[in-house]
């Protein structure tokens, strides 16, 4: 087991496509970390940089106190689970497994030890003389997983594991993969587009956008503070309605000006934006934080249902009026439809502040 670190790592393939932009995080020994972001934001590229599959522009990617910009891939004590597998088709999923345990000139013996120890680890051992072709996907995930294990590196490198499961399976190779990291204690970088796989699974999550990292910080932080309303958005489902609104006064007090009506603000938050000094903001409200009526209700924003959906437990609402459009969770007793009109409101103390300007969070 050991750290990783990227200082200061940049990744430019010429003529203004920059992959990776001034990259800075320092992953702890054993520690389980998620780069999350969508597609094209660099995260494979980053674990591509880690696993020396690409070569870096400038900066240093850092195993414990050794400098690995230069090591090939053999030489980094590294194991890489990828997205499609990438298992030998002719081969016995014993000989899947088993592969670089031969490349490294283990004894038989060993080799067999090691890999029927991860076999029944993984719950596989009844497989070990089938071929792909006869697993599920699971079990092909397993195999290449077993694969990985079965090195014993000092990091584990996942490129999206887990995509091509049904939802049933990766919610369970979710736990699993969990499970067993936190067994093995290696240290683990784990890519997703997913935020469910990275909020559920993840120590920490390294939210990534258009190459640079957004925020590096534990699941429940991301969440419940995002740096931006870039994080707000993408982390969360359902996610953030964001909403444009002023700083105003009402009798002398702050008020944010919103859709022609005013929202009274609470004493803290009253405080936190009057110390900002910002007058345009995007203000935020998860959809369980906000609550919609068939009935007038005090303070209440009169709107229309633009559509619903039931989540099972719940049914997602969305309602919209002027310009805007905001998400609100409901019982599934709600009878509105498509086109009914309702009142939508939330608390002050719920909301998220941003800058309308730079998207930055307004400071505590």
């Amino acid at each position: 087991m050991v750290t990783v670190s990227f200082n200061n790592v940049w990744k430019d393939y010429g003529g203004g496509a920059v992959a990776v932009k001034e990259l800075n995080m320092d992953i702890k020994d054993g520690e389980f970390v998620s780069l999350l972001g969508p597609s094209g934001c660099g995260k494979s590229t980053s674990l591509r940089m880690l696993a020396g599959l690409e070569h870096i522009s400038s900066g240093e990617i850092v195993f414990g106190n050794k400098v690995v910009n230069t090591l090939p891939p053999k030489d980094r004590d590294i194991a890489m689970v990828f997205e499609n597998y990438a298992l030998y088709p002719h081969k016995t999923i014993f000989d899947n497994i088993s592969n670089p345990l031969k490349q490294a000139k283990i004894s038989t013996d060993e080799i067999k030890r090691r890999v029927t120890d991860v076999a029944k680890l993984l719950e596989i051992e009844q497989l070990l003389e089938r071929r792909p072709q006869e697993l599920s996907g699971g079990q092909k995930q397993r195999t290449a997983i077993g694969r990985a294990i079965v090195r014993q590196p000092q990091v584990f490198l996942f490129d999206e594991p887990i995509a091509h499961l049904d939802a049933k399976l990766r919610a369970r190779m979710r736990s699993e993969l969990k499970h067993l990291q936190h067994k093995l204690g290696v240290t683990t970088i784990y890519v997703t587009h997913d935020q469910l796989e990275a909020l559920t699974m993840a120590d920490r999550i390294a939210v990534m956008n258009d190459g640079v990292l957004q925020q590096f910080d534990t699941p429940q932080e991301v969440y419940q503070n995002p740096a931006n309303s870039w994080v707000a958005t993408f982390v969360g489902e359902p996610g953030m309605s964001l909403m444009e609104m002023e700083m105003t006064r009402v009798n002398g007090d702050l008020a944010l000006a919103f859709e022609k009506k005013t929202i009274n603000l609470d004493s803290k938050n009253s405080a936190r934006l009057n110390a900002s000094g910002k007058t345009k903001l995007l203000v935020g409200i998860r959809p369980d934080k906000a609550s919609v009526s068939l009935e007038e209700v005090a303070g209440g924003i009169n709107c229309r249902i633009y559509s619903r959906q039931l989540l099972g437990a719940d049914v997602l609402v969305e309602v919209e009026f002027g310009t805007s459009r905001v998400r609100a969770k409901a019982d599934t007793s709600f009878v509105g439809t498509v086109g009914t009109e309702c009142y939508l409101s939330f608390r002050s103390e719920d909301m998220y502040f941003f800058d309308a300007e730079n998207g930055k969070a307004i400071p505590h």
